[in-house]
């Protein structure tokens, strides 16, 4: 496990934290005037391998050469040049830190930080960390990449998840809220998951496996890709899963949920990776039917206690998230993806967004 303090004068920031992946919707913005829940688990934190905070420069300054030594392939509205590696854990496994009262600006709930590090070292002053808790945003601590150092913490390591644990894990994130709405997780994870997969196919047409996965990803793929004669064949891949037969052109594989690698099966086929929370429900989870005490049921009734949670409207991917992992995808340069890109970027917004 692992300490941060700060750089300036070694005092302890957090709790003790274990890593794990970077969550698919970190940077996600949902809704207007809607407060999200703590984006971390308690005892968490992850590192974004992007760059983070000041300085932005325009596009239009940096131009396509530039933009794709820094891995940004398609047009953006801005780039940031400042540090990569930013830390982000829960706001309750801060410690020591104050509020810098002049940088505590927002929209209208609480901090968004676009003023910059709104907490500082309470013990030296140091700027070290952005709280941000305003609506639309997930809450969470972000430390500056070098304004933090990494301690080795006293606590026993977790214990290491493997792909055989992973494999053994069959919950999953559900797809639906208890609210009834669609799961923001499972919007942001197929976004990015959808960005992959439209590379994977060459925009050829893309069959997918029905149930839940179609439900997800089919009708944005409809809505993308023009159909035709030859499809490219989709299946679930992973630990747990027997190999699919016949073999299919793309896996959809799961992201560790420490490292955030992605299973490789053998073989050469095209896979596209996805959060390894909404994977695993999509691999594992199988609806229940109950037999009733007495008598029967009609065909196609199921009855429980409480309901299944059914959601209210069609599932839409994060536009802003399958925008932000397309760009970042070298495949984003060939022009019938980047005609897909350039549609979906400005209003107004067409299906599936």
């Amino acid at each position: 496990m692992t300490l941060f303090a700060c750089a300036g004068c070694d005092a302890v920031l957090s709790a003790p934290l274990s890593q794990v992946a970077l969550p698919a919707h970190a940077h996600q913005k949902w809704g207007n005037g809607v407060l999200l829940p703590v984006l971390m688990e308690p005892g968490t934190y992850a590192v974004d391998p992007e760059p983070s905070g000041l300085p932005w420069r325009p596009w239009s300054e940096v131009g396509e050469e530039e933009a794709a030594a820094h891995g940004v392939f398609a047009p953006v509205y801005g780039l940031c040049f400042g540090p990569p590696g930013a830390i982000v854990i829960a706001p309750g496994d801060t410690r020591g830190t104050v509020l810098i009262p002049e940088r505590c600006d927002g929209y209208c709930c609480g901090l968004d930080g676009s003023d910059g590090p709104n907490l500082a070292c309470a013990q030296c002053g140091r700027a070290v960390a952005t709280r941000i808790d305003d609506c639309s945003l997930w809450q969470a601590v972000w430390f500056a990449p070098h304004a933090v150092a990494h301690l080795p913490a006293d606590e026993p390591a977790g214990q290491s998840v493997g792909w055989e644990a992973l494999a053994q894990e069959r919950q999953g994130t559900p797809p639906v809220d208890p609210s009834g709405a669609w799961s923001m997780q499972w919007e942001a994870a197929v976004g990015a998951g959808l960005a992959h997969l439209l590379a994977a196919s060459a925009g050829a047409p893309v069959d997918v496996p029905d149930g839940l996965v179609a439900v997800t990803f089919g009708p944005a793929l409809d809505a993308l890709i023009p159909s035709g004669t030859r499809a490219r064949t989709v299946a679930l891949a992973g630990p747990g899963l027997p190999d699919p037969d016949p073999a299919p052109d793309i896996l959809l594989v799961p992201q560790h949920p420490r490292t955030g690698e992605a299973w490789q099966p053998p073989g050469d086929t095209r896979t596209v990776p996805l959060a390894a929370e909404v994977w695993t429900y999509l691999a594992f989870h199988r609806e229940r039917l109950l037999v009733p005490a007495t008598g029967g049921l009609p065909d196609g009734v199921l009855r429980d206690d409480p309901l299944p949670m059914h959601p209210r409207g069609l599932f839409q991917p994060d536009r802003q998230v399958f925008l932000e992992t397309l760009a970042r995808l070298p495949a984003v340069r060939q022009p019938w993806l980047r005609r897909i890109y350039d549609r979906m970027k400005g209003p107004p917004y067409p299906l599936p967004f």
